[in-house]
């Protein structure tokens, strides 16, 4: 900027600085008003759907955002396209305008930054074009704020910082891209009728859905893979519950994490319960292991059910080649995290005692009652499901039930083409680094 203003004065006269500008301040007049005439003329696009019907500034905007439709079905299909036709008209318009970030913008603030974002949230829906143009944050706004963030998978407070701004300058083209991308994986994945009763992880939302005659039952917050121990990708059914189960430690973990811990603590295996066995079932005590070498791989590392298993006290199984599975954890912190990208590769599922009573409901003799019951008593028993429920992981990051409702998900394990999908800056570190599409094969309590 320095530079610019000594070029100026030593170079140009006063009177012929002072005419430039005013020429380049009319070209950019102009230019505002061409992009301001092209956004009106979006807003008011009989096509457009309507959008703002469903607006409120009390939070019925944030409520709207909400479903009961599954993702896996057909309507999501034919409204996903629906959105899609949105999203085209919007680029062809040029797009939204990009919000400066000027540090958090929240109710009450004034900064010629509130005026770019209530363009960019009329443009994608969240805001009525009636909101006006003001610099100031009011009501409007936070009520637009908020149901743009439930449409993200962000804390819907309001505040515009870090993640929302990320969000938010997503260009237009670039998320009906990664809408077109995520609607060939819908249409390839309903080719198989994923039948009446069902459960679906839906790995960048970090969320699962139980889904019953076309309705979602239940729905849970989870925990999926890590970008270098990925959650990976199946379809299954569901055959069997273990209550109090044990937790067996594969050689990848044993070798990843329990030996350099035991390096550092060797009263760790003690302390988390954690026993060795020798292929002929004898139990080997730790300080005869040589920790500083691979010896420990080769011995079955067994954690005893109870406060500290890695599981707690449910592990839902089905089978995959993957050895991976779904289960409760004492680490329920995890749940309430933004970025719940924390496991290596097993599904830790909030509030799974509600799900494993959905599973196991028509079981003779498992009812909720007698399910905490044998929880309770901290030994290991088994349910095995006459009528396997199916079971899909699958890697959905944008989506619509509603096509005035688009939702969008970090692209996590960047499976969409463009690296500024991905935003959660230390994960793209990783995947930078060359940690790609690796798949652990057990969960971890580490």
């Amino acid at each position: 900027m320095q530079s610019t203003k000594r070029f100026g004065t030593s170079m140009l006269s006063r009177r012929a600085f002072v005419l430039g500008a005013a020429t380049a301040g009319a070209a950019m007049a102009s230019g505002s008003a061409f992009a301001q005439n092209a956004l009106s003329d979006l807003l008011a696009a009989p096509s457009r759907g309507n959008w703002d019907d469903q607006f409120d500034t009390r939070g019925a905007s944030v409520r709207s955002v909400s479903t009961n439709a599954p993702v896996f079905s057909a309507n999501t299909v034919q409204s996903l396209g629906m959105a899609i036709n949105n999203y085209s008209q919007i680029v062809s318009a040029g797009g939204w305008p990009m919000v400066p970030e000027e540090g958090k913008l929240q109710l009450g603030v004034q900064s010629g930054a509130v005026q770019a974002l209530r363009q960019r949230l009329m443009v994608s829906g969240d805001l009525p074009s009636s909101a006006g143009n003001s610099s100031a944050f009011d009501t409007y706004v936070d009520g637009a704020v908020k149901r743009f963030q439930s449409r993200h998978g962000l804390p819907a407070d309001g505040v515009v910082s870090t993640y929302t701004y990320k969000a938010l300058n997503v260009p237009a083209d670039m998320r009906l891209r990664q809408l077109q991308t995520n609607l060939a994986r819908l249409q390839t994945q309903l080719q198989t009728d994923p039948g009446q009763r069902f459960v679906m992880v839906n790995v960048p939302a970090a969320a699962i859905e139980a889904v019953e005659n076309g309705r979602i039952a239940q729905r849970h917050t989870a925990v999926v893979g890590k970008i270098d121990r990925q959650t990976p990708l199946l379809n299954s059914k569901i055959t069997n519950l273990n209550l109090n189960p044990y937790w067996h430690a594969p050689a990848s973990i044993v070798q990843k994490d329990i030996i350099p811990l035991m390096q550092k603590s060797p009263d760790y295996l003690a302390k988390n319960d954690i026993h060795i066995f020798a292929p002929d079932g004898s139990e080997i005590p730790p300080e005869s292991i040589n920790w500083h070498s691979n010896d420990a791989v080769k011995y079955l590392f067994r954690q005893e059910p109870g406060k500290n298993n890695a599981m707690s006290s449910v592990k839902i199984n089905f089978p995959n080649p993957y050895a991976v599975y779904m289960h409760d954890t004492p680490q329920q912190s995890l749940f309430s995290k933004l970025m719940r990208f924390e496991s290596s590769g097993c599904v830790r599922v909030q509030n799974v005692r509600d799900l494993i009573v959905w599973l196991a409901r028509d079981e003779p003799g498992w009812d909720r009652q007698s399910i905490e019951k044998v929880i309770a008593t901290r030994k290991r028993q088994d349910i095995n499901l006459v009528q396997p429920v199916p079971v899909y992981f699958t890697y959905i990051s944008a989506w619509a039930t509603d096509p005035s409702v688009v939702q969008f998900r970090d692209d996590i394990y960047h499976r969409d083409g463009e690296e500024q999908l991905a935003m959660n800056d230390l994960q793209a570190t990783a995947y930078s680094a060359g940690q790609k599409n690796p798949y652990a094969y057990a969960d971890t309590p580490f």
